[in-house]
């Protein structure tokens, strides 16, 4: 899917209608959960949100993609600099396009991206955390960075008042905004566990198997007793921790933005639900959120947009 120039080169790119074609069927083919949420926004919001996404998705494929084997720091450093490029106004490739647009809309400021590519950085040279608080980083990096660049296409809700006599300006939600991304993300590690440890990666926290007595050998060998139980319980109650600090912002959003924000965290946290469902085997079932429940969490994250 992704392939940097190897040199600046004169071509025709794609007009602004198909790179955002583009991005839409990115999008839905590869997180369709995400996907449905963005269908509850404004057109101009969700397609701004298809650019974003495909442009973090091109930069995780950077390292966790088909092509992952060649990426060196250098591809890195290069990918910033189009990143600069885009920011500039000029894009490269065809989904640039949307970017640029998207940027120009929905103004922000770009060091968000730039610690997106840092977070791939830390995957070159890392496969296990000792502590929660690396982890922490690797997963605002790669994650709670998503929360920033996506508030800053939902929009802020600029009659937002803490109490009637607080008449200062309003301030984004942006603790809130890095939380649902780290929660996001810790959702997928959880998810993944199997598929990370086929590829010889541990995100969980080394400091927390030691608690439970679990060995990284009994991950590699995905064994799956009471000290596993323990230790997912222990990390799905953290992940919903970040889930509920995510959740105190949604009301600070614009109004248009509350909706589709509840459904999609609704319906991302309940893969938590799924693993648990699946007596916490992430090794042999992958966990899903199925059709059904799905279409259930939209007229509950509606009367959420409204009452809360």
């Amino acid at each position: 899917m992704l392939q940097l120039p190897d040199s600046p080169r004169v071509r025709t790119l794609a007009s602004l209608e198909e790179s955002y074609e583009f991005c839409r069927q990115i999008t839905a083919k590869y997180s369709k959960t995400f996907y449905l949420g963005t269908l509850l926004m404004p057109e101009a919001k969700r397609r701004a949100i298809w650019a974003i996404y495909v442009w973090c998705r091109r930069t995780d494929e950077l390292v966790d993609g088909p092509q992952a084997a060649q990426t060196t720091p250098e591809t890195l450093d290069r990918w910033e600099q189009q990143l600069e490029s885009v920011f500039a106004g000029h894009p490269l490739e065809d989904p640039d396009v949307a970017l640029v647009d998207t940027l120009e809309r929905f103004p922000q400021d770009i060091q968000p991206f730039r610690d997106m590519i840092a977070g791939q950085q830390m995957d070159l040279y890392r496969s296990r955390y000792e502590t929660f608080e690396e982890l922490n980083l690797y997963c605002y990096r790669v994650a709670g960075t998503v929360g920033l660049m996506s508030t800053a296409v939902m929009g802020v809700d600029t009659t937002y008042r803490t109490a009637p006599w607080d008449r200062s300006t309003p301030q984004g939600p942006i603790e809130e905004a890095i939380a649902l991304g780290v929660a996001n993300q810790l959702t997928n590690i959880l998810r993944d566990v199997g598929e990370d440890a086929r590829r010889g990666r541990i995100y969980l926290p080394l400091e927390d198997l030691a608690l439970f007595n679990y060995t990284e050998q009994d991950l590699f060998n995905g064994v799956v007793d009471e000290r596993w139980r323990g230790l997912m319980r222990f990390q799905i109650q953290r992940a919903r921790k970040f889930y509920a600090q995510a959740e105190r912002g949604i009301s600070r959003l614009s109004p248009d933005a509350r909706w589709p924000v509840w459904a999609a965290t609704g319906l991302y946290s309940q893969i938590l639900n799924a693993i648990e469902s699946n007596q916490y085997d992430v090794f042999q079932q992958r966990a899903y959120v199925r059709g059904p429940r799905k279409l259930m969490c939209l007229p509950v994250a509606w009367l959420r947009s409204k009452a809360l």
